[in-house]
């Protein structure tokens, strides 16, 4: 069987460049997500036997435009599509294209299709639902899993959301500056969530680990729109202190190598060089933000020479700021993280056990719950713990890190470390 797993992962790199350019070109949403879907599958028919095309966005943008023009004179006059052979093999038509084609403009398209979604028509939770779904191309499973909601409740909110411009028409022209400036939060928080699916799944999934490139060249966009803006300057440094260990976060066998045990050789210096100067930039405002906050903590990380280096105390009292900026029960679970290292698994308890009915389906709480308990002596409990992260886990590396925990209690020391979320 030929394996044709690059078409799907190019087809997933292309989609956000792809559909926002048909967005803009069709102005409504479904018929954009059709056409970019039909040159998907005229893709999968002829890539495999004559190649990938010079520039893959484009040769979506010229089909998924000629089939989405196809499909609206059907529903009028019942003109018929060009042959396969002329859609299929572009030649220089492909060529063409991509001269026609201002390339910076039509990749600049996914920041102005961002600002789009994230109309004030629609509520806060639709227009980041919606945007993860048409702009990044994320599951349903992904993005509840970012919300901490279920699958139905999210497709629902997306569903809504799509009705709601079915029914008001919203604009899809580029906002102007003020309304741009009364979307940012928004904006910056939905390039935050894709950066985090990219970050969550990179390690196994290839194609996710594009996610963070993205985040970060939007980000970097989204800085040149707004260069004073303190939180968007944290936003970009948090992007690259986390992605700059991108390279020692899994072992030569695809293991999950936690913090702690990185080869912190392996670590990008110039992206953590980059982040912290962001970061001192952004501080230097003294106007506190939580993209600030949690930079800050992954720039404590950064200056760390060793593990042992890590400032732990510190890192909790950030972790208590970002509580009070961004309440959350997932800053209070890494803040117990930073807590055992610091007080000690008791205390780091007492931190995460009013969080148990919240985080029940959420892997990384059971993982830390686990570790705690191994370190308290209480097998049997984490045990439990161990096995229900497991059943959560959302990657074979994320299950390989909990077996060493359960490998630990069968009697295979050592004792891996607590499973941290920084």
């Amino acid at each position: 069987m030929v394996d044709n797993a690059w078409i799907a992962a190019a087809l997933i790199a292309a989609r956000p460049q792809a559909l926002s350019a048909l967005l803009r070109y069709f102005r409504h949403l479904d018929t954009a997500e059709e056409a970019f879907q039909e040159a998907c599958l005229r893709a999968i028919r002829t890539w495999p036997d004559k190649g990938p095309p010079r520039d893959t966005v484009a040769w979506l943008i010229f089909v998924g435009r000629n089939c989405g023009v196809d499909a609206m004179r059907k529903t009028r006059n019942n003109v018929a599509l060009p042959a396969e052979e002329r859609l299929s093999d572009l030649g220089d038509a492909e060529a063409g294209m991509v001269e026609r084609l201002d390339l910076a403009h039509y990749r600049d398209d996914i920041l102005r299709l961002l600002f789009v979604c994230c109309h004030p028509d629609l509520p806060v939770n639709q227009q980041i639902a919606l945007a993860l779904r048409i702009v990044a191309g994320l599951s349903l499973r992904q993005i509840a899993r970012a919300f901490l909601v279920g699958e139905t409740a999210m497709e629902q909110r997306i569903t809504r959301a799509k009705a709601r411009i079915a029914a008001n028409p919203v604009s899809f022209d580029p906002p102007d500056a003020q309304a741009r400036l009364e979307r940012l939060g928004v904006v910056a928080m939905m390039l935050y969530l894709i950066f985090n699916e990219g970050y969550s799944r990179g390690h196994a999934d290839p194609a996710a680990a594009l996610l963070c490139d993205e985040a970060i060249r939007l980000s970097r966009l989204l800085l040149q729109l707004f260069p004073s803006e303190p939180e968007v300057m944290g936003l970009l440094a948090l992007m690259l202190l986390q992605h700059a260990r991108h390279r020692a976060r899994t072992d030569e066998a695809g293991q999950i190598v936690l913090l702690e045990d990185q080869n912190r050789a392996l670590w990008d210096g110039a992206m953590l060089a980059e982040g912290r100067s962001l970061v001192e930039k952004a501080l230097r405002h003294a106007e506190p933000g939580a993209y600030q906050v949690q930079a800050a903590i992954a720039a404590q990380h950064a200056r760390a020479q060793r593990a042992a280096d890590t400032d732990w105390g510190a890192i909790d009292r950030l972790y208590q700021t970002l509580e009070v900026l961004q309440p959350s029960p997932v800053v209070t679970l890494n803040r117990a993280v930073a807590v055992s290292k610091s007080r000690g698994p008791a205390a780091a308890m007492a931190l995460i056990d009013p969080l148990a009915e919240r985080l029940d389906g959420y892997f990384y709480f059971h993982g830390v719950r686990g570790g705690l308990l191994l370190q308290l002596g209480d097998g049997p409990a984490a045990r439990e713990a161990f096995n229900r992260a497991i059943a959560l886990a959302g990657s074979p590396a994320e299950a390989a890190h909990i077996r060493l925990h359960l490998d630990h209690l069968a009697g295979h020391p050592p004792t891996p470390p607590i499973l941290a979320i920084q």
